[in-house]
């Protein structure tokens, strides 16, 4: 079949890296995209995303020889010149120049890999291979799938390809580059050694921080004021006394595994704030405090660089993505601090979005193609029949009733109104970090002692740690002081102050919440669940956290039973089935299903 430049399948794929990821893309619009971790089970999984690629090819509908194009997120030769200077004026250790030979490596090999993983005979493969570089395929994934025709463009995050923050101007399919602040200057990179010092060691604990610093104040600013400064230009630079990965380096583990970083703090660092916590030692005031003055540190750069954008480029509109744009604290007061007046960040704004920024990039800036896609919506993952779900649930023995979805509905909301912690598991799952509806837990906002319970009892979690509120689209201005809408829960912003008492169990210590609006078009099923709790309660709100349990959210009907068995919650509610373990519905009658 003889395809024109904008007829054309795009595999976008970040490999050898932490949140590995596939996505696929047609005619300029995306079909699939989802995290390697959701099918390895292993939190944050880096390598290469074999099963990811598998199931966007059968999504797709189609084999592996008619992809035509495949996108890495990564480009080893960018800035070349720069790496070179760099490792020529300070000699980095032998073990950070071998790491980085070894990751040049493998994408040099990555077409290979494709066959190999996917069972292809060596030359099948015909796509083209493109390797966009990483914080311009981080750009691609907020840009080329916002609602923007122009808008600044910020990417801001650890490392990738040598950067660390691009700031960029998007106009149509076209991104010009503003600025770039390069290695070994990081807000990223900040973030993540002091919430190593904190003692939270695993690849992805930031935003345990994040939550912390609601509990504290900020005593140790001036200190943080030290480690980084901001520059003309919207640059900033750490001193590098505090930290080891300019020197030394840190070691990054990246193979067929969850990721690993050694510890990214100096000895200095230590000498000026006292000895680091361990993990699973008390948390004192003073952890708080430093966590605090962290995370107002992080505004106060953050803000120096959205507002150079925002002058720079002469917009209005940000689109936002990078590591540091999951910061929802800091991204509910961009508002107030900067001036923008829109602002959009797509669900999987992290590293597993450079899957789908590199696709975009290939369809709308190399092939010079019109935008014809706005991401509205989360879920791009796999969905199940009631086949597989019944199958599931007789394997295990389980007592379930299938309701009229009219039924189901009112009878959920009942449930919860009554207390009863019910997994929902519907439809396609979510792509990115969020449980947004599809692969959920929920429970009463209401009921203030949920917080300790879902902590205790179901996340076995740190007692600190906030839970969402989602809340009908059209309700939003009733419940917060700003109403803009956020359907991928990447914002906090403060609940109206007569509204706390009413949703206790969703109101962090400072009077926030990071909300996510439920727009009945994109997720009709979801809100009608939240509108049956209103028309019982009065409350349009559900609190929402991820249906999981210290693992990634659960993809299959399989897993959603285990960990519905495993957390002991009250009620699972999968497709149009309710399923009930024996010792329940003292005080909830069971599902009439003559109804």
């Amino acid at each position: 079949m003889n395809k024109n430049s904008a007829d054309k399948f795009i595999l976008g794929i970040n490999a050898y890296h932490g949140d590995s990821s596939a996505c696929i893309i047609h005619d300029g619009k995306m079909i699939a995209g989802i995290e390697e971790e959701r099918f390895t089970r292993i939190k944050h999984w880096a390598g290469f995303p074999s099963k990811a690629i598998e199931y966007c090819l059968h999504e797709a509908g189609i084999r592996p020889d008619q992809i035509d194009h495949v996108a890495f997120s990564r480009d080893p030769m960018a800035q070349i010149h720069k790496k070179l200077w760099f490792t020529l004026m300070k000699h980095p250790s032998p073990g950070f120049i071998l790491d980085r030979l070894h990751n040049l490596s493998r994408f040099r090999r990555g077409k290979s890999d494709i066959s190999s993983r996917l069972g292809m005979k060596p030359g099948m493969l015909k796509a083209q291979v493109h390797n966009i570089e990483h914080h311009l395929s981080h750009s691609s994934s907020a840009f080329f799938v916002s609602p923007f025709d122009e808008a600044a463009v910020v990417s801001i995050d650890a490392f990738g390809d040598f950067r660390s923050t691009m700031i960029s101007k998007g106009n149509g399919n076209k991104l010009d580059l503003v600025s770039s602040v390069n290695f070994p200057h990081s807000l990223g990179l900040l973030y993540t050694a002091i919430t190593q010092y904190l003692g939270f060691p695993y690849y992805g604990d930031e935003y345990k921080v994040m939550g912390l610093a609601s509990y504290g104040k900020p005593a140790y600013i001036e200190e943080f004021r030290q480690m980084i400064k901001p520059h003309p230009g919207g640059e900033f630079r750490l001193n590098l006394d505090y930290f080891l990965h300019a020197t030394s380096g840190v070691k990054m583990t990246w193979d067929n595994c969850s990721p690993e970083i050694d510890v990214a703090y100096s000895p200095y660092l230590e000498q000026r704030l006292g000895p680091a916590r361990r993990p699973g030692e008390e948390i004192t005031q003073k952890h708080k405090d430093l966590a605090s003055s962290l995370q107002k540190r992080l505004e106060e750069i953050y803000f120096h660089v959205l507002n150079y954008a925002h002058d720079a480029t002469g917009q209005k509109k940000l689109a936002l993505a990078g590591g540091v744009a999951f910061n929802s604290v800091a991204n509910g007061k961009i508002y107030d601090n900067t001036g923008f007046d829109e602002v959009y960040i797509q669900s999987a704004a992290g590293d597993a979005g450079t899957a789908l920024g590199s696709a975009m990039y290939v369809q709308n800036n190399i092939l010079k193609q019109p935008r014809k896609f706005v991401m509205t919506s989360s879920y791009w993952g796999p969905s199940y029949d009631d086949n597989i779900i019944k199958a599931a649930l007789e394997k295990h023995k389980l007592k379930y009733s299938e309701l009229p979805e009219d039924h189901l509905m009112s009878y959920t909301a009942e449930a919860l109104s009554q207390g009863k912690i019910v997994g929902w598991f519907q439809g396609r799952v979510e792509w990115g970090p969020r449980a947004l509806g599809n692969r959920s837990i929920l429970c009463d906002p209401r009921r203030e002692e949920m917080k300790s319970i879902l902590n205790e009892r179901i996340k076995r979690r740190e007692d600190f740690r906030p839970f969402a509120p989602s809340i009908l689209l059209e309700a939003t201005d009733d419940y917060f002081e700003k109403s803009y809408a956020d359907p991928f829960m990447l914002k906090v912003y403060p609940i109206k102050e007569d509204k706390r008492r009413v949703i206790p169990a969703v109101t962090h210590i400072d009077g926030t919440g990071r909300l996510q609006t439920v727009n009945k078009d994109d997720n009709p099923k979801y809100w009608r669940l939240i509108k049956a709790f209103q028309k019982i309660t009065g409350v349009p709100v559900l609190l929402n956290t991820s249906f999981n349990d210290n693992e990634p959210i659960v993809c299959t009907p399989e897993e959603a039973i285990q960990c519905f068995l495993r957390a002991n919650m009250d009620l699972l509610v999968i497709s149009n089935y309710v399923v009930y373990p024996e010792s329940y519905y003292n005080d909830l009658e069971k599902p009439d299903t003559s109804k």
